[in-house]
C-alpha cells in the first residue's frame, strides 16, 4: 500500500465528513478498502470469473488445444506448439480474462500437449496478477505435472551423469550370464 495515498484517503473521508458530504467518505473508504485488498492479494468475491466465459475465450485463442478448469481457481490451458508454451501466452490469456472479472482469482495452468523433449514436459503456471510462484491469499499451490519436478531434476541429473561417464567393464559374472541366456 502506497502509505500517501491511503493518507490522502484518510484525510478526503475527514473533509468529506466534516461537510457533510457522504457520498465523499464512502468514496474514500471504498478506495482505502480496495487498496487493502489488493495489498492482502484477496480476490474480489463481488467479481467472479464466469467458468464458462473463460474457457470459451482460452479455447478461441490461436494454437490451444483445449482449456478446462480444474478447479474454481485454476485453468489448465494446453497448447499446440512449444513456443506457445509461454509466459506471454499466459499474460495474453490473463488480458483477454479481465472483462469477465477479477483475474486476480485465477491461476493459468499452461502446457505443450506434444512436447518434443524433457523441456517441453513442464507445466508453467501463473496467478493472472502475480509474479510466478506468488499466490493470492487463500490460493494454494497446486501441481499438475505428472511427474513431480523434484523427482523429474533428479532423472535429469543421473541420465546426464550416465552419458558423460564411461561404460563400466563388465565383470565375470556378467559376461557368464549375459553369455548362457538363450536368444529370443
Amino acid at each position: 500500500m502506497d502509505p500517501l495515498r491511503t493518507a490522502s484517503q484518510m484525510a478526503g473521508a475527514r473533509v468529506a465528513a466534516v461537510t457533510g458530504d457522504q457520498a465523499g467518505v464512502q468514496r474514500n473508504m471504498e478506495a482505502m478498502s480496495e487498496d487493502l485488498r489488493r495489498a492482502m492479494k484477496m480476490a474480489d468475491q463481488a467479481r467472479p470469473i464466469n467458468p464458462e466465459a473463460a474457457r470459451a475465450i482460452a479455447r478461441a485463442m490461436s494454437g490451444v488445444r483445449s482449456a478446462n478448469w480444474i478447479d474454481r481457481a485454476n485453468l489448465l490451458v494446453r497448447v499446440d506448439d512449444a513456443h506457445l508454451r509461454s509466459q506471454q501466452t499466459i499474460d495474453e490469456l490473463c488480458y483477454r480474462l479481465e472483462p469477465l472479472g477479477d483475474t486476480l482469482a485465477v491461476v493459468v495452468h499452461l502446457q505443450d500437449a506434444a512436447p518434443a523433449d524433457h523441456k517441453g514436459m513442464d507445466t508453467l503456471s501463473r496467478n493472472c496478477q502475480l509474479a510466478e510462484g506468488d499466490q493470492a491469499f487463500m490460493q494454494r499451490a497446486r501441481t499438475v505435472d505428472v511427474l513431480d519436478p523434484g523427482i523429474r531434476a533428479q532423472h535429469r541429473a543421473t541420465a546426464e551423469r550416465v552419458r558423460t561417464q564411461p561404460p563400466q567393464p563388465q565383470t565375470a559374472g556378467d559376461q557368464a550370464a549375459l553369455e548362457g541366456m538363450r536368444e529370443m
